[in-house]
């Protein structure tokens, strides 16, 4: 049994900086102590201050040439690829959204494949429940077919197929997790077509006013950033042999309506933070919400010991413990 070594790829984003502090905090991963932890993004990455290995932070741009043979040189044992260009931005901007999101993915996958000398590492890929398109039944099996609507969604179905190709060839141990809408997501908003969903409640949470941009009708699959993070840990010790040869699987959530968000709202902040709620239709992000699953069946991934919230009033609760008071701290920095 050796130490790990780790590489978080999408190490700024908001699931990347959570998983590097959580890795440093516990110090270990599948009983293994951690070594080296390496963190790379477009932005600045930041070494979490609880970890005391050794460590680097990148900026590199996974779709550049060479960027992925640097960063797998090293040879971690794990590889963590969370690096992506969102819902919306894919489909604004098409170029950008195929580099980042299939190009990238196949260069690190090629770059680990040209280590070789019995190079085999762990590779937990974040994937989407946008690989999905309607019409969709009223839970959508691991093993309905994946047909996307978006660039996005497309992407990420590519990199679904190269993942289990590049295992079935035993290049890498790879599994894939398609995430459901992490929900509530701290920060400013983003360019997710799904971004909303966080928006009309920690905006009211904070006594700022949110937008609604489609009907409270409109039902979605969610988990918290806490669980999300439980699941991209998980993934990286589960028995390969257990997954099978379908490498990709469709994580656990919380279908919700709008309506069913803003109730939960209601009870757990209270009726004011509803008030600061304002519908205004948007009908891109209509269009593009209405090609989205509702609710999964996931069966295997339950199996295999994933598991999320079970309420609404848990997520925002989530929130409200693991965000709010830093959330508050730097709001209050912001300039006016």
């Amino acid at each position: 049994m050796h130490d790990m070594n780790l590489l978080i790829i999408g190490a700024a984003g908001m699931l990347g900086r959570r998983l590097g502090e959580q890795l440093a905090n516990e110090g270990a991963l599948g009983g293994k102590e951690i070594m080296r932890l390496a963190l790379s993004d477009v932005v600045a990455p930041t070494v979490p201050t609880a970890w005391k290995g050794a460590a680097s932070a990148d900026i590199a741009d996974l779709s550049a040439p060479g960027v992925a043979a640097r960063l797998v040189a090293q040879r971690p044992d794990v590889i963590f690829h969370l690096a992506a260009v969102v819902s919306g931005e894919a489909e604004q901007d098409f170029d950008k959204g195929y580099r980042i999101n299939l190009d990238g993915t196949r260069e690190l996958f090629e770059a680990i494949r040209q280590v070789g000398d019995d190079y085999c590492p762990r590779v937990v890929f974040s994937s989407s429940i946008a690989v999905f398109g309607a019409p969709f039944p009223t839970e959508v099996a691991d093993d309905f077919h994946t047909t996307p609507m978006t660039s996005y969604g497309t992407q990420k179905a590519m990199g679904e197929l190269l993942l289990a190709d590049y295992t079935r060839r035993g290049h890498f141990d790879g599994v894939g997790l398609r995430l459901p809408t992490v929900c509530i997501r701290p920060g400013k908003p983003n360019l997710a077509a799904s971004g909303f969903f966080s928006n009309i409640l920690r905006e009211p949470i904070h006594g700022s006013t949110a937008v609604l941009p489609v009907k409270d009708t409109v039902r979605h699959w969610f988990a918290s950033p806490r669980t999300a993070i439980s699941y991209l840990l998980h993934a990286a010790t589960i028995d390969g042999t257990r997954i099978g040869p379908r490498r990709t699987l469709s994580m656990p959530g919380l279908s919700a309506t709008v309506a069913e968000q803003i109730d939960a709202l209601r009870r757990v902040v209270g009726a004011d933070a509803v008030k600061l709620i304002r519908q205004e239709p948007d009908p891109i992000i209509a269009g593009i919400v209405a090609n989205w699953p509702e609710a999964f069946d996931a069966a295997r991934a339950i199996e295999l010991g994933f598991a999320a919230e079970t309420s609404f009033d848990d997520i925002i609760q989530v929130y409200l413990d693991d965000d709010f008071e830093q959330a508050n701290r730097s709001r209050i920095k912001e300039p006016a």
